[in-house]
């Protein structure tokens, strides 16, 4: 299949902090619900939603209330409901939500449905910031996924979650296993992160010879108010240029065709797979 067709879903916090994690994520799906509907219509096959996509961004506090928010993958309510979108609308649903593995371990995850309803599998973010305003250690146990891609029935299909996106490695991985299309659900808010936003992952996909999607929550989340979300989510092809782009303050879908012939024509015309150096690189993985 030469043209891929995906869709981006950004969006401001439904409800208040003040409510239960439950109460959050009842408005959310609330909220989410006519969106995938549009998607499903306009004959999206790859859907991604933003960071925690079912919660406020809650790591500038460090406040045990959120663990409550954390559910089972695949058996929890989120990634069930999604499965039978996925399977109505035959399309791939990444479902970004904080996970429990088991009391007390929690993970960054999105999970992977592919367009029958089948849950093919997960990402843990592996990558976790711990500085002012994005606490997140406190609330995310490091995922170890081994770079997982996942065959889906339209591509192959990566995902990497926001702060990996500054960690070249991760993208090289996924695209060196195979993956055509990269996700990157992400919540991040304006100061330095927004001049970057437009600069690293477009150099991701030229690096990879890949599709990206990346995607953005919008809006301010009271108490904490770190910034703005800045939305913008976007699709940027093989040749780093960013060809489809949301709004910076609206709720929105955004959908568009990607040519994935030009993964081919890109690896093929730089071949910085082939030139590349591993048995150079022992500095890399020395652990200093």
């Amino acid at each position: 299949m030469s043209m891929l067709r995906g869709g981006l879903i950004q969006m401001s916090l439904k409800g208040s902090t003040d409510q239960s994690p439950e109460e959050i994520r009842q408005a959310m799906i609330e909220a989410h619900l006519p969106y995938i509907e549009e998607a499903g219509k306009k004959g999206v096959q790859v859907l991604c939603f933003q960071e925690v996509f079912t919660q406020p961004y809650f790591c500038p506090s460090q406040d045990a209330k959120w663990y409550a928010a954390a559910e089972k993958i695949p058996d929890g309510p989120t990634t069930q409901l999604m499965c039978e979108l996925a399977a109505k609308h035959k399309m791939v649903i990444v479902v970004p939500i904080y996970e429990e593995d088991i009391t007390g371990v929690y993970y960054n995850t999105a999970a992977v449905i592919d367009a029958d309803g089948t849950y093919l599998g997960k990402y843990r973010k592996t990558h976790i910031p711990q500085v002012a305003g994005f606490w997140e250690k406190f609330f995310f146990k490091p995922g170890a996924s081994n770079w997982p891609v996942f065959e889906t029935q339209y591509c192959k299909l990566g995902v990497y979650i926001c702060y990996d996106r500054h960690f070249p490695e991760g993208w090289r991985a996924l695209a060196l296993n195979g993956a055509e299309y990269i996700v990157n659900p992400s919540a991040t808010v304006a100061g330095v992160s927004e001049y970057i936003w437009k600069l690293e992952q477009p150099a991701s996909a030229v690096a990879n010879g890949c599709y990206i999607g990346a995607i953005n929550r919008v809006g301010r989340e009271q108490p904490w108010d770190i910034g703005e979300f800045y939305g913008q989510s976007y699709f940027v092809n093989p040749r780093g240029v960013i060809e489809k782009e949301a709004s910076r303050d609206q709720d929105e879908l955004i959908v568009h065709d990607m040519d994935m012939a030009l993964v081919r024509e890109a690896r093929n015309n730089w071949q910085f797979f082939r030139d590349r150096r591993p048995s150079t690189y022992d500095r890399l993985t020395d652990g200093n």
